[in-house]
């Protein structure tokens, strides 16, 4: 009996919206005491690890941390890709009606932690071009966080805030495939090209199995990443291409979104929060976090993000442009847009892109990590204050 009743709280856990977060928060725990532990060096060792095989042809033998953060993480960007396009097709997306406040609220809390990393960082040659790291949502940490709230905030809040982090991310992918790719190839980039243009007729023809979208997709991978364009957009490429329906039928997008959801947020983001946070702590980083970068990310995700989600907002609604969803008040959108600031994976991920050296690495993650914990922090109390307020007010009426 004990036995089934372990089962039941084990598996009930894992189909908890606020797993995926939990065991994130883990394995930041762990890669951290790893890197401040004499395990240190054999975990970068085995990070560097090269894997894979190099032919006249091929070139596919690389480091166990770039297989992560280039060939995992597409298939994160699918996953996100293929949400992004059923939310277009059939969901929060799918009117100017219902896209126009998340989007509105996306975009002000993209520009707004930009501008204030730039006032910090502009002109300095080593870290000014990390303006994009404060700009991104992690989706698996802000709504786990939300859902840990439960009833006690409406669910329109909850739809609001997953609408917004799709935007958001959307937003990041362009950001990163203009912004933060090296020089291209163009013979690389017409043979994805190509390819592309193959998934869409095949898109057209009415091809349903997912395999001549899939192994194509690999393909379109392995040439990106070789065109000089980071190769996670290719995930996205791929996802645009799957086909879907307007009604409840499940299509082929809905398959392979239901098929990735638990091995992304189960496996492939726990072991990118694995190899990437293992920051080892030195003296040096407290002062870091006092530094332009560090200033720019901090004030940028904490404060920056709910200013610039909150402000957007509150114009399209006084336009007219949109309107709250129901129940949901501004004391709401103020505690939704602190929890648009736990940028962790996203914007981590978009400070190794930044950035080429460990140093101005370790600070940018120290700082992601500090300021995504107070926002974090900070929009759980507030939502949660607010419902014992309203719930008191309530009471005495």
């Amino acid at each position: 009996m004990a036995k089934l009743i372990n089962l039941k709280v084990f598996s009930h856990f894992f189909r908890s919206s606020s797993a995926g977060g939990i065991i994130l928060l883990i394995c930041v725990l762990i890669s951290l005491l790893i890197a401040n532990s004499g395990w240190s060096d054999g975990f970068k060792e085995l990070l560097n690890f090269e894997l894979g095989f190099n032919s006249s042809s091929l070139h596919l033998k690389y480091p166990v941390l770039l297989w992560i953060n280039d060939g995992l993480m597409a298939v994160f960007f699918l996953l996100v890709g293929l949400e992004i396009k059923r939310e277009i097709i059939e969901g929060e997306l799918s009117s100017f009606a219902q896209a126009a406040l998340p989007v509105f609220a996306a975009v002000g809390g993209v520009v707004m932690p930009a501008l204030i990393y730039f006032f910090f960082n502009n002109g300095d040659p080593y870290t000014a071009k990390g303006w994009g790291i404060p700009m991104a949502t992690d989706i698996a940490f802000a709504l786990g966080i939300l859902s840990l709230l439960g009833s006690k905030v409406p669910s329109g809040l909850k739809i609001f805030l997953a609408a917004l982090a799709i935007v958001d991310d959307l937003i990041a992918i362009l950001v990163i495939a203009i912004f933060y790719s090296s020089e291209l190839n163009f013979l690389y980039l017409g043979y994805a090209g190509a390819l592309f243009v193959l998934l869409i007729i095949f898109n057209r023809m009415g091809v349903k199995n997912l395999f001549f979208y899939l192994i194509p997709g690999a393909v379109i991978w392995y040439f990106i990443h070789h065109s000089g364009i980071h190769a996670t957009i290719a995930g996205v490429l791929v996802a645009i291409t799957l086909p879907t329906t307007e009604d409840d039928t499940e299509s082929a997008l809905e398959k392979l979104e239901h098929a990735l959801t638990r091995p992304v947020n189960f496996i492939i983001m726990p072991i990118f929060a694995l190899a990437n946070t293992n920051i080892t702590f030195e003296s040096e980083m407290i002062a870091g976090l006092f530094s332009n970068l560090g200033l720019g990310i901090i004030l940028g995700l904490f404060l920056g993000k709910p200013i610039g989600i909150f402000i957007m907002s509150w114009l399209s609604v006084k336009l007219k442009i949109a309107e709250l969803p129901q129940s949901v008040t501004w004391m709401h959108v103020l505690g939704l847009g602190l929890l648009g600031g736990i940028g962790f994976t996203m914007s981590i991920f978009i400070a190794l892109l930044s950035f080429g050296d460990a140093l101005h690495q370790n600070e940018a993650k120290f700082a992601i990590l500090i300021a995504s914990t107070i926002a974090g922090i900070s929009g759980f109390c507030i939502l949660s204050l607010y419902n014992k307020k309203q719930k008191k007010a309530l009471g005495e009426n």
